[in-house]
């Protein structure tokens, strides 16, 4: 269950649903992730680039954290920063959102498929990591899937597969 909604969290989740746009017409799921200071500062912002950099790690959040980290200026350490994502975080992005010690997660579409956040594990809430993060899902979740319905459409051929 979510904790409810701060006022913010539908605008960084839009914040995060601008820098997933930012991939159509690429190759890339149109996925992005922004990070906000505890004072409510864009940090650092980012949409998926997989295809783009040829880098299997290059997904949205881990690309936000980043460059959040570089500008946040407490070395690795994003204590007090709230992630806002478009899609739920996998298993590699939720491993790292826990490692970076971000206080909050807030995010749109749930992924059934490779959700980490509840979906299909629940990485960031196990009790045997030293972190836990708040997590608010489903936020302008129609929304969000609807920018993963469109790409996934456009890459589906005359016969109905995958090209």
């Amino acid at each position: 269950m979510s904790p409810p909604l701060d006022a913010g969290d539908a605008e960084a989740v839009r914040s995060a649903i601008g820098f997933a746009r930012r991939a159509q017409g690429t190759a890339d799921v149109p996925v992005g992730a922004v990070v906000f200071a505890p004072d409510g500062r864009l940090l650092a912002g980012a949409h998926n680039a997989r295809e783009q950099l040829g880098d299997p790690t290059a997904h949205a959040e881990i690309l936000a954290l980043r460059a959040a980290a570089r500008e946040y200026g407490d070395g690795w350490r994003l204590e007090g920063c709230t992630l806002a994502v478009s899609v739920e975080p996998c298993t590699m992005c939720a491993g790292a959102i826990v490692l970076a010690r971000v206080a909050r997660l807030v995010f749109g579409a749930w992924e059934p498929r490779t959700g980490a956040v509840g979906s299909l594990w629940d990485v960031v809430r196990d009790r045997r990591l030293n972190h836990r993060p708040e997590v608010i899902g489903g936020v302008l979740a129609r929304e969000c899937s609807a920018l993963l319905e469109e790409f996934f459409a456009g890459q589906r051929d005359a016969t109905g597969s995958f090209e």
